[in-house]
């Protein structure tokens, strides 16, 4: 079930799948790091190939001009291959980065670990931006911290809503991308990009107050059962949308079948899931957006485990919650 979770620390609630040690809410993010396991370095290292001599000759071993690949020092583990332009950043440089707004009181470190054999680290820390809706429909702010040691892909931190009923991962959906800081792994993690990093934390307030609007307005706003149909189509079948009445009538009902399925197990998340009683979900675009964002967090760990918990805080999970947000407010806004 959680087999991609490799190793894992947390403070306060015991997670979903059990695993990873218990620690207090106290320590440090580099405590937190290394409660975690994750007190490990990576090296940049050639990549090579044998040369394919004759019988008699003596075999050649032959660096790869332009192949690396990322290796985890305590167990010359390959973690991915990378190009020349990779810069390996340290999981003790991005935790140690978050100490002085630990020191200041800004936030405290609730959970670490990694993914897919090492090659993903995230950290989770509770920061103030809490808020609450009609109901006692409670959302507490945090940073989740992505450090992933694969090539393409950014290091991240970013504002992440959770609703505490269903504890869902709401993700902020903003055309700009001010929700979060992002850096290549192309140069090193240095004073330069630190400040830049405080800077998008800073502007991460702002980011928190809009949601929190956001989240107001879909409270106030009902939907209609027609509508919500389109919106789930939008998220998850838009080709039905788009080729309805187009397609032969053979694909025209393959689609309709396999919506049918989707938008029953949606609608029923939008209606059964934890918190869908609650003033501000019930009937209305808030609860239409988190029994989305229930299935995407909750409902495919029944199946893919580890795998979509990846996906809901870092892939494809978490770019449909983007776009659920942003249709949710669409369509809202056209009640």
């Amino acid at each position: 079930m959680a087999h991609e979770i490799e190793t894992m620390a947390w403070a306060g609630d015991v997670p979903w799948h059990g695993l990873g040690i218990e620690v207090t809410s106290d320590l440090t993010p580099v405590q937190m790091m290394q409660a975690a396991e994750l007190d490990w370095t990576v090296s940049k290292r050639p990549a090579y190939t044998l040369d394919e001599p004759e019988w008699h000759e003596k075999v050649n071993v032959m660096p790869v001009d332009g192949h690396h690949f990322i290796v985890r020092d305590s167990d010359n583990k390959i973690l991915s291959h990378c190009g020349d332009d990779y810069v390996p950043i340290q999981n003790e440089q991005i935790f140690d980065f978050f100490k002085k707004f630990t020191d200041a009181g800004h936030m405290t470190m609730e959970t670490a670990g990694s993914l897919r054999g090492g090659s993903k680290i995230w950290g989770l820390a509770k920061i103030a931006a809490d808020f609450e809706l009609a109901g006692g429909d409670e959302v507490k702010g945090y940073l989740l911290i992505n450090q992933p040691h694969v090539a393409g892909e950014a290091m991240v931190i970013k504002f992440t809503p959770i609703r505490v009923v269903c504890n869902n991962t709401l993700t902020v959906a903003l055309n700009d991308g001010g929700a979060a800081f992002r850096m290549p792994h192309i140069r090193e993690f240095d004073m330069d990009v630190r400040e830049a990093a405080e800077q998008a934390l800073g502007l991460s307030k702002v980011r928190q107050q809009e949601f929190k609007e956001q989240a107001e307005f879909l409270a106030s706003k009902s939907f209609k059962t027609e509508s919500v149909m389109d919106y789930i189509a939008e998220l998850y079948q838009p080709q039905l949308l788009i080729e309805k009445g187009k397609a032969s009538a053979k694909d025209d009902f393959i689609m309709q079948e396999k919506f049918n399925k989707t938008s029953e197990l949606v609608l029923q998340s939008i209606d059964q899931s934890p918190g869908s009683t609650l003033k501000a979900a019930k009937g209305t675009w808030w609860g239409a957006l988190n029994g989305v964002t229930y299935i995407e967090d909750h409902k495919r760990r029944e199946t893919s485990g580890g795998n979509a918990l990846h996906s809901a805080w870092f892939g494809a999970g978490a770019n449909r919650k983007a776009k659920a947000l942003s249709k949710a407010v669409e369509y809202a806004s056209a009640a």
